[in-house]
């Protein structure tokens, strides 16, 4: 590393995928800064769920953290369900927390140096780049959803991708309950016009997470859930509302100069399918593998998302149009589309 620089990688974004960014520099033999305003285990609106994928890439990188086996995917609707186990390793049912707090503990034994800082400006220079006072060879954006730097590069980009139609914006919702698991599937109960995703987190706790339009109410939206409503009713909440969205983001490129967008902050399509943090990591993985090219890099998102894109894409698009209500009975009429769909996503 040379004098003008205080870091080979400077990761801005302190979530799972820029610690797993920055765990990924650390064992490539890179410095790395990590820049993220808040301290601490964050917790943020998500389902919890690691698909065997994502065990697998934390695995890999030394990192364990507690929870609940998930051993496969289960559809329902007021009249019937579809289930389908996982081929091979469970996933895992983790809090937001507990999975932050682990990633913390595996980058501070790794050297990860940190700044509490929020980005405002990014400057790029020939061989650097500069950004909350750090200089370094390299920036990944892990920043989420709704990056700072993504805008800040001149990456982001209204334009809707869907052909033919503006997608409806869709936004999440979670909370926990004290309750032991009944199942150790994640259950995806699809309503009127939202999802209630149920991931069990530990021995006596589970998450539900609310996926559909703005302005949903919690409550009111849960009790559209008759099953799950009354297997939750007078049960005690464990953790407040959170929420997020719109869940929906695109990206003119990924690359930009010394700047690489990563995770969230490369583009989202949506959280149905529960890939976000699998897909995450494999972007991490592949950023710090072609830092030094940009076009590599590019095809390696290609690479690492595609799957996730079009079959994410296709499920958002039929549960957002007058067809929804035939997603579980098409599940029921064709386990093995159903059980196709869910080992892809499993990987």
């Amino acid at each position: 590393m040379s004098a003008d620089v205080d870091a080979d990688v400077l990761v801005v974004g302190g979530g799972p995928v820029g610690l797993v960014a920055a765990i990924e520099a650390r064992l490539a033999g890179l410095s790395v800064v990590v820049v993220e305003p808040r301290v601490g285990a964050i917790d943020k609106a998500c389902g919890e769920g690691l698909m065997p994928g994502a065990v697998a890439a934390l695995t890999r990188l030394g990192v364990d953290p507690d929870g609940h086996p998930l051993t496969g995917i289960s559809y329902r609707d007021h009249r019937r369900h579809v289930d389908h186990a996982f081929r091979g390793a469970p996933g895992r049912g983790v809090r937001r927390a507990v999975l932050h707090a682990a990633l913390l503990d595996r980058g501070a034994a790794l050297g990860v140096d940190r700044v509490v800082a929020r980005v405002t400006g990014v400057s790029q220079g020939p061989t650097s780049v500069e950004a909350a006072g750090v200089h370094a060879r390299w920036l990944l954006a892990c920043d989420g959803l709704h990056s700072p730097v993504r805008r800040l590069v001149g990456l982001e980009t209204t334009a809707s991708g869907w052909p033919g139609r503006t997608p409806v914006p869709r936004f999440g919702l979670r909370r926990h309950f004290a309750v032991a698991p009944w199942s150790t599937m994640v259950e995806v109960h699809w309503g009127r016009d939202a999802e209630a995703y149920v991931t069990p987190v530990g021995s006596a706790e589970v998450g539900v997470a609310l996926l559909g339009p703005r302005g949903a109410d919690f409550a009111a939206a849960l009790a559209s859930f008759p099953s799950l409503s009354r297997r939750l009713d007078g049960l005690e909440p464990t953790t407040a509302v959170r929420g997020a969205g719109p869940l929906r983001q695109r990206t003119t490129a990924r690359t930009t100069g010394r700047v690489r967008l990563v995770g969230d902050a490369s583009g989202y399509v949506d959280a149905l399918t529960g890939e976000g943090l699998r897909v995450g990591f494999a972007q991490a993985r592949a950023a710090i593998a072609h830092l030094d090219d940009a076009a590599a890099y590019e095809q390696a998102w290609l690479a690492a998302t595609r799957g996730y894109r079009v079959l994410t894409s296709g499920l958002v698009a039929w549960a957002t149009s007058p067809a929804r209500p035939a997603v579980v009975p098409a599940a029921k009429a064709a386990p093995w589309l159903f059980g196709t769909v869910v080992d892809a996503l499993a990987r």
